[in-house]
């Protein structure tokens, strides 16, 4: 297998970009981090990608940080903590970046996604779970709260959900996080192929609307109800301002597909 910590692989309109770490349980550690934020950066760039997913090698999609390169910055009394904050910086600028960036992203998770790995599934516009996938911010079973998790993860699902996992540490299934809405979809057949099926539905659409209306999403979902209204209306005014918006509201009208740039 190739040693790129991030393999990416391309078909059609879709990114692949898979975490090569398996030995490690592509544990987020710092070269992980850096390397994936690369890839994001670079599939961002690329105007022939409409839609990422974003995947494991190996057994897991994700156990988390790597324990012991944070356990190893103990050690230095001086640098220590400066050495956690800059990791956990860098963790949560690729957590935003996954979230700037113009593509939708799914996850495609599998084995366990824990902590960080969990708070990856989190993070991601949408995700699909193999059945059998668990999902835990279990970091207080060793008295660590997975506080920088419990960020992404209070924003998908119900708080006293999210807070019963952050304190108990337990697992839950794919089924359960589906229905709580930590992910979309339970594959009940070849998990790559059910991902690549929903990618490929929203990569068939047209990318300028899609990336206008992913940053709008976002951006909408912090504000005011009235301010999200005036805002979302502007963005509505600049889509429709589209040509391609244009060709396919015609298409519509006249019964056939448009005929996008």
């Amino acid at each position: 297998m190739n040693d790129a910590l991030v393999l990416r692989a391309d078909e059609g309109a879709v990114a692949r970009l898979t975490l090569n770490n398996p030995s490690k349980l592509n544990a987020l550690s710092d070269a992980m981090l850096a390397a994936l934020l690369s890839a994001l950066d670079e599939v961002a760039e690329d105007k022939a990608i409409r839609v990422v997913i974003l995947n494991g090698a190996g057994k897991v999609f994700c156990a988390g940080h790597d324990l012991k390169e944070m356990q190893a910055a103990r050690s230095d009394q001086d640098n220590g903590r400066a050495a956690w904050l800059d990791l956990f910086a860098r963790c949560s600028a690729v957590m935003a970046r996954l979230q700037s960036l113009p593509q939708p992203v799914i996850a495609q998770a599998h084995g366990i996604a824990t902590a960080a790995g969990c708070q990856l599934v989190a993070t991601c516009d949408l995700a699909v779970a193999a059945e059998g996938t668990k999902f835990g911010v279990n970091g207080v079973n060793i008295g660590l709260f997975c506080s920088t998790p419990m960020v992404a993860l209070s924003r998908n699902i119900h708080r006293k959900q999210a807070f019963e996992m952050l304190t108990t540490g337990e697992f839950i299934d794919a089924e359960r996080a589906r229905e709580v809405g930590l992910i979309n979809r339970v594959a009940t057949g070849d998990l790559a192929e059910e991902t690549m099926k929903l990618a490929k539905t929203i990569a068939a659409k047209l990318g300028s609307a899609v990336r206008i209306g992913k940053q709008a999403f976002y951006e909408q979902a912090q504000m005011p109800v009235a301010e999200a209204y005036a805002y979302t209306g502007e963005v509505m005014a600049v889509n429709m301002a589209l040509d391609d918006t244009d060709e396919g509201i015609k298409a519509f009208l006249e019964k056939r597909k448009p005929n996008w740039s």
